[in-house]
This record gives C-alpha cells, sequence and structure tokens, in this order.
C-alpha cells in the first residue's frame, strides 16, 4: 500500500468493550431478573389468598342432598283446625286438659252390660276394666232392645262426639267389638254392652300396647330435600 503511513510488526490492538458498559448491561439483567422473581411470587401470593375462595364460590354445584324428616308430632298433628274450631264445644268432654284427641281412660265411664244368659260376666269384666284405669259407671244386664241380641263379642255404643274418642281408646281393651253411636250427650260415658261370642278382654300388655299405638302413634319419615 502506498500512503504516508504502514503498519509494521506481527502484533495488533485488541478491541474491548469498556467495562462500565458490561456492568450496565449485567445490572439491567440482573435488574429486569429480580422483577420477574417479585411478580412471580405475587401472584403466587394472590393465588394462594384468593384462590381457594374463588375455586369454592365458583365450583361445580352440587345436588341438594335428600334429608330425611320426622312428620309433626301427634300433639302438632291433632292441633283443630279453624273449621272444627266451632265443633270444640262438643268435643270437650273427649279431650283431656292438654288438648289430645284421646281422652286417658281415667276420664272415660263404662256402663258394663251383658247381653248374655251367663251371670256375673259384667261384673268381671268391669273390675279388669277399673284395675286398668276406666271409670265405672251402671253395671248389669243389658236393656232390652240388645238383651240376648248381640252375637258378636260386644257392642261399645256411645255419643256421636265419641266415635273418634273415647270410643276407640275402650276398644283397644278388646278385639272384634262392634263401634256404634246414639243420641246421648256426654262423650265420655259409654256403654260396653257384651255379647255371646266374648270369652274375655284382651291381655293386659296387649290392650296396652294397642293404647300406646293409638294415642301416640311413630311419626313417619318423609323425604326432604336440603341444600
Amino acid at each position: 500500500m502506498g500512503g504516508q503511513y504502514r503498519i509494521t510488526g506481527d502484533k495488533y490492538p485488541r478491541l474491548r468493550r469498556p467495562k462500565r458498559r458490561r456492568r450496565l448491561v449485567l445490572a439491567v439483567i440482573a435488574s429486569a431478573t429480580a422483577l420477574g422473581l417479585v411478580g412471580w411470587g405475587t401472584l403466587q401470593l394472590i393465588d394462594v389468598f384468593t384462590g381457594n375462595d374463588k375455586a369454592t364460590a365458583a365450583g361445580p354445584k352440587t345436588d341438594c342432598a335428600s334429608g330425611v324428616s320426622p312428620s309433626p308430632t301427634t300433639s302438632e298433628a291433632s292441633k283443630p283446625s279453624d273449621k272444627s274450631a266451632s265443633k270444640s264445644s262438643e268435643a270437650s268432654d273427649a279431650s283431656d286438659a292438654s288438648g289430645k284427641p284421646f281422652p286417658e281412660p281415667g276420664r272415660i265411664t263404662v256402663n258394663v252390660l251383658n247381653a248374655t244368659p251367663r251371670a256375673g260376666l259384667a261384673k268381671d269384666t268391669a273390675d279388669e276394666l277399673k284395675k286398668r284405669g276406666f271409670r265405672i259407671g251402671n253395671v248389669g244386664n243389658a236393656t232390652e232392645e240388645y238383651d240376648k241380641k248381640v252375637k258378636g263379642t260386644a257392642i261399645l255404643l256411645g255419643a256421636k262426639a265419641a266415635e273418634k274418642t273415647a270410643l276407640p281408646v275402650l276398644n283397644t281393651q278388646l278385639v272384634g267389638a262392634q263401634l256404634k253411636t246414639d243420641g246421648r250427650a256426654k262423650a265420655t260415658e259409654v256403654d260396653l254392652i257384651i255379647g255371646t261370642g266374648f270369652k274375655s278382654l284382651s291381655k293386659q300388655k296387649d290392650a296396652a300396647k294397642a293404647l300406646a299405638d293409638l294415642t301416640s302413634p311413630e311419626p313417619t319419615s318423609t323425604a326432604t330435600k336440603t341444600c
């Protein structure tokens, strides 16, 4: 090459980046990395504190579970409706002080009448009913209307208001009796007219169970949906 200046020798100067520029690049990279880690950590914390609640709130809907609830108790089911309130005066003698539909045996007066040729049957039956808590009224022979005309076990006779109160209670003490009503006013006084098919009252334990089932029925279970 022709010129004023000429390079001689086998060593050439090396071009190096300034140290300050390298440090600046490394600082920028470190800052970006740190900011990325901070941002990632922040997202993780937000997810920890809010993610579960959102998942719960936005989770899949589940079907309502079917629960079993007992039916209303006897006292609730037996509360008189507004329509029957006007008839409460007729059945006042048939309900005890607690408002139960069936009077206790001690509130029922039973006239024990014998319509069979067997002597002493009315007295023996009345004595047994007294032991079981019933009040005893008249004891003797049946009237001509029923004397020797009752072929079955017995006839339980009472007022219309006693049809679903006192008469069913007395009916728990024997099997096969016929329930009838007449025009009497007092619902807690009933007649037990013994027929020719009568042998004896039910065993006391069986009668007690029948009475318990009548006055305190077990509540039935009904399926209700609960969420």
